[in-house]
């Protein structure tokens, strides 16, 4: 895969736009902005191309997974109108596709390759309880996998204090039940992310979250 991106002036741009989150320095700083856009963009397409060996992203483009750098300030306490990351949901139908996808954000000290259930509808987060109670051999092949232990550790999220209703807080399986959430998560330091062949070790952690990603996904698109 040729090199056909620079990411040092999206982690450049990014630290000036977190120790300055208002609109007359991003203003000021417009140009430096669209020019890390460009290079993102260029990223995702980058990324799309290689993971597309092994998964099918139908028409969706590079714009169509990327998200906003605005924040929606509506109902929120913090009302600084722009986030300090650059973020894009590389799936099938892009950033609100329910379908199984890889999320890359680029940040200052906070940048990660993620998927799985973040913010499930209750139908989503039932179905997936009930699937892992009455059947959890499938899923606990996908995380007990080697690779899969490599490339993420444990599966993250939120989760409850005691058994959800309906479940007996004795179930084999009650660590499982308890999530709130379901999230494989690899974090980058500034360095690996500026280091050569950055895109080729997302591309394997891509390959190792797709059985996860998957499995997640049908819960999602069959519970909204």
């Amino acid at each position: 895969m040729p090199v056909d991106y620079d990411l040092k002036p999206i982690l450049t741009f990014l630290a000036g736009l977190k120790r300055n989150t208002h609109k007359p320095w991003f203003e000021a700083h417009r140009a430096e902005y669209d020019a890390a856009r460009a290079e993102f963009e260029a990223f995702v397409a980058h990324l799309m191309s290689a993971i597309g060996q092994f998964e099918d992203f139908g028409a969706t483009t590079p714009p169509g997974c990327i998200f906003r750098l605005n924040r929606d300030v509506r109902f929120s306490k913090d009302k600084t109108p722009y986030k300090t990351h650059f973020a894009a949901y590389i799936s099938n139908g892009g950033r609100k596709s329910l379908k199984g996808g890889y999320y890359l954000q680029l940040t200052p000290g906070g940048s990660m390759l993620a998927g799985g259930m973040h913010s499930p509808s209750p139908a989503a987060l039932g179905a997936f309880r009930e699937r892992i109670a009455a059947d959890p051999a499938p899923f606990l092949r996908i995380v007990q996998n080697r690779a899969f232990r490599q490339a993420f550790g444990d599966v993250q999220g939120e989760r409850l204090k005691t058994a959800p209703q309906g479940f007996d807080r004795d179930h084999p399986q009650i660590a499982w039940l308890q999530l709130k959430q379901a999230i494989a998560q690899h974090d980058f330091s500034n360095a690996e992310v500026l280091a050569p062949g950055f895109d080729k070790d997302l591309v394997k952690l891509a390959k190792a979250m797709q059985p996860f990603s998957r499995y997640i996904a049908a819960f999602e698109a069959g519970g909204r």
